[in-house]
């Protein structure tokens, strides 16, 4: 078998098909940077995609049958392809290792149409600060403010040049003086001064950034203190936290539908605990980020663990995501 490192030196193409529509898609695959494979979808019919805004992912189900959320990086003006980029974890899941290593050409993977968590909100300017892997989804709101004539500025943090994904592409681009990188390995005069950064920037800027959740909280964290209002602030994760599970007990949820009660063990999840009991609970990052297993609940107190939620809607306690949240009360009533 070829090392992950081999089969980024040639090109391959996957075939595929969307779950909700069965649309045909062709995939094509490359380096973007080292660890980073770029993959590219297209119809081999040449027929349209379904159309995407800025800010986008579809969710991708793996060869190894884990479903995974990637951004489109490409214009979303652009109706003949999707592109995603994919980052080696690894440590990770399994998720990435399986897309860099079982895709090959000829291949055909599920994929669901375009979701946006992330979208464009209107501004006299706009602030986009990449982390790593994280410039996908900014990649695209690039092309699309470039394209409309809109301010902004592109700021992307990377270890080094080599670990950039899409340098290249950045640079070339028709906003590549708009384009700001900072690199671990380069001058302290070049790294990010975020700080600054927020305190100059035009009044009612918009922030829009991702990547690692430290490097997200440390940017956000910069807006805050700068004076940024909550709802200028925009991001999305990617990898969902880890919290500790030494101490969960048990507790019960209730359907509020059917009255029907089910235990959730110290040691299982909500969405584990309704599918042993013949309920399905629709997964898929299973980390409280995309939203997808998000439910309502009509009574008690949730735990909540996730990232998708704000903190206002945390604190008002009327839907939780039962991939990872829990209960600090007794019983959750939910409804979904």
């Amino acid at each position: 078998m070829k090392s992950s490192e081999e089969k980024q030196d040639h090109d391959r193409e996957i075939h595929g098909t969307t779950d909700a529509d069965a649309v045909s898609r062709r995939f094509r695959q490359e380096p973007a940077a080292a660890g980073v494979m770029s993959f590219e979808l297209r119809s081999p019919d040449a027929a349209p995609l379904p159309p995407f805004t800025a800010g986008s992912h579809i969710d991708l189900e793996l060869p190894n049958g884990a479903i995974r959320q990637y951004s489109l990086c490409n214009d979303p003006a652009e109706r003949e392809r999707y592109e995603i980029g994919i980052l080696l974890e690894p440590n990770g899941r399994g998720g990435s290792r399986s897309a860099h290593e079982n895709l090959a050409r000829g291949d055909t993977v599920r994929i669901s149409h375009p979701r946006n968590h992330f979208p464009v909100v209107p501004a006299p300017h706009f602030l986009l600060i990449a982390g790593g892997i994280g410039v996908t989804p900014l990649l695209s709101m690039a092309d699309h403010l470039a394209a409309g004539g809109d301010s902004f500025e592109l700021h992307y943090c990377a270890r080094s040049p080599e670990r950039t994904a899409y340098l290249n592409r950045l640079r070339t681009a028709s906003y590549a003086s708009r384009v700001h990188c900072h690199f671990d390995d380069g001058d302290a005069a070049q790294r990010l001064q975020a700080e600054r950064l927020f305190a100059d920037s035009p009044r009612n800027t918009r922030l829009y950034v991702c990547g690692p959740k430290g490097f997200m909280d440390f940017v956000t964290g910069a807006a805050r203190a700068a004076g940024w209002p909550e709802s200028h602030i925009h991001f999305e994760y990617f990898v969902g936290t880890t919290a500790a599970t030494a101490d969960d007990s048990s507790f019960e949820v209730m359907l509020a539908s059917t009255g029907q009660v089910v235990t959730v063990a110290g040691d299982r999840t909500v969405a584990q605990a309704l599918n042993d009991n013949g309920i399905e609970v629709a997964l898929s990052c299973e980390q409280g980020i995309c939203g997808s297993c998000a439910m309502r609940v009509l009574d008690g107190v949730p735990d909540h663990r996730d990232l998708y939620f704000s903190p206002d809607e945390h604190v008002a306690n009327d839907r939780f995501t039962p991939c990872c949240s829990r209960a600090k009360s007794a019983r959750l009533v939910i409804d979904f």
